[in-house]
């Protein structure tokens, strides 16, 4: 159950810290007599670093417990990448979607505590969508198309840092920045979900019409995810050779006779 508690914590840390910000801090102004002109709001820049930073430093705290997926994508994706037993999917994914709805109902309640915080927008707590829940007004296809390239470069990266043969300790480096990366580019578009469980998590707070558009968020980086799975595993895994192992040779076996012939 270790690694499964390790999913559900890190994926609560995953959208806490990336929804949290987006909800609490994105267009943060405070007082305006206090600060001037100068708005002090993460904007999309700190968004899409404070989802890279999750990843960072969860990827350090529990990757060598789950191997720091916090994401049903992922998980899909290293499947496919023969990287990942497939008796783990399903309690892997649960514990995701468990720690991304506890988190969710976190930010809620952080949210309301100022009494002025309600359920309004387009996108209200960090939620994904398209069409009309899109931040930019784009529609359903070109979100899906987006969410499918997002996630397969996201899933391409996760394989080569985490490949034996990459420098080993740079991986959740490579992919910290990745997923700012990709929220930088797609944050207008689809608000970037490249994961089903973050999805999920603040949708089920924000009311039937979000959720409502969940599944294009369960489709679209799933379908990435094994795409890229098969790609890196067909044209990139080589095949580890194993070396035989030299027997040391115990002090009774050695022959000292031997020493004085030279």
């Amino acid at each position: 159950m270790k690694k499964y508690i390790a999913e559900l914590i890190g994926t609560f840390w995953l959208v806490l810290g990336g929804c949290g910000s987006a909800v609490l801090a994105a267009a943060y102004t405070g007082n305006t007599e206090d600060i001037g002109f100068f708005n002090i709001g993460l904007g999309f820049l700190g968004v899409s670093l404070a989802f890279g930073l999750t990843v960072i430093t969860m990827a350090y705290a529990i990757g060598h417990i789950s191997g720091c997926h916090l994401n049903p994508a992922v998980s899909f994706g290293l499947w496919a990448g023969n990287r990942f037993p497939g008796k783990d999917l399903l309690p892997y994914i649960i514990a995701q979607v468990i720690g991304a709805i506890l988190a969710g109902g976190f930010i809620y309640l952080i949210a309301v505590g100022n009494g002025s915080f309600v359920i309004e927008g387009s996108n209200p707590l960090a939620t994904n969508g398209f069409g009309e829940h899109s931040p930019g007004g784009y529609n359903l296809l070109t979100c899906f198309i987006t969410e499918v390239v997002m996630t397969f470069m996201f899933l391409f990266i996760i394989l080569g840092a985490t490949d034996v043969r990459a420098p080993a300790g740079f991986g959740p480096i490579a992919i910290g920045l990745a997923l700012t990366l990709i929220h930088l580019i797609s944050i207008p578009v689809t608000n970037t979900s490249v994961n089903p469980a973050r999805t999920t998590g603040v949708a089920l707070w924000a009311g039937k019409e979000l959720i409502s558009q969940v599944w294009l968020f369960w489709l679209a980086p799933i379908i990435g995810a094994l795409i890229a799975g098969w790609t890196y595993h067909g044209l990139f895994t080589e095949p580890v050779t194993e070396q035989d192992q030299l027997e040391a040779m115990t002090d009774s076996e050695f022959d000292r006779s031997k020493l004085g012939e030279e």
